[in-house]
């Protein structure tokens, strides 16, 4: 499976209308929609703002009152098509005063979600499972030594009255051999599975 790397942002003319296509990479339904709402706000004055989103938690689309089907499905499919998760595409059009008809918009919107692909870094992203290990600040030394000598990723930290790393891993049984000679000391509980970059 593929995401993008960073976000990116392409712009094509099509019959003097303005197709503004911007792709980010995010994880969640709410993720998502966050950026779905920061660019309705930031193009308030588009005559649309068509979307499409494909996340760990589910797909969406919508055409923003272009007629139905011409716009936010074409986008989707765009995205499947380039077996991309992970991803968020807004196209912002500012109408130019020729109407395109129902064909026009589907090519139209494609072709901007296709157009912005082009521009975009493509990565491989796989499926992990994600475990939580806490531990006191007394521990931090021997926590950090085990993900380093068995070559495990820490995709977060915190630190509050505990420490805790999300582990991110292909099998349950290598992280709870790691840390079982910690026991009562290091726990370690399972999160959640998460689409990230290729390890």
């Amino acid at each position: 499976m593929k995401t993008i790397k960073k976000a990116v942002q392409c712009e094509i003319n099509v019959k003097k209308s303005q197709f503004i296509c911007s792709l980010f990479p995010t994880k969640t339904k709410k993720e998502s929609k966050e950026i779905i709402q920061k660019l309705n706000n930031q193009y308030s004055d588009a005559t649309h703002n068509c979307t499409a989103y494909i996340v760990s938690d589910g797909e969406g689309f919508d055409d923003d009152g272009e007629p139905g089907g011409t716009a936010g499905k074409p986008m989707i499919n765009v995205l499947r098509k380039n077996e991309l998760h992970n991803i968020t595409a807004v196209v912002t059009r500012y109408f130019g005063g020729i109407k395109l008809g129902a064909g026009g918009l589907v090519r139209a919107y494609s072709k901007s979600v296709m157009e912005a692909i082009s521009e975009a870094e493509i990565v491989e992203i796989e499926e992990y499972a994600v475990y939580k290990i806490t531990f006191e600040y007394g521990d931090i030394k021997a926590a950090d030594r085990e993900v380093r000598n068995n070559q495990l990723t820490a995709i977060d930290k915190e630190y509050s009255d505990k420490v805790s790393y999300d582990i991110v891993s292909k099998d349950k049984r290598d992280i709870e051999k790691i840390f079982e000679k910690y026991s009562g000391k290091i726990s370690v509980e399972y999160k959640n599975k998460q689409f990230l970059e290729k390890i």
